[in-house]
């Protein structure tokens, strides 16, 4: 399922974090949150990377 999804701000591929249940967007520097198996892909609900 991860090779479907992409950044929805700059449509990059993504990684996925299974310790912090996260995608990575590398590109964005965002990490977008997965809860209860849901990704939720809005840019509001994204972490801000290091």
């Amino acid at each position: 399922m991860l090779e479907a999804l992409v950044c929805p701000q700059t449509h990059a591929m993504l990684s996925y974090d299974a310790e912090r249940q996260e995608l990575i967007s590398k590109a964005a520097h965002l990490a977008y949150p997965i809860r209860n198996g849901i990704p939720i892909m809005l840019a509001s609900e994204a972490r801000p990377l290091d």
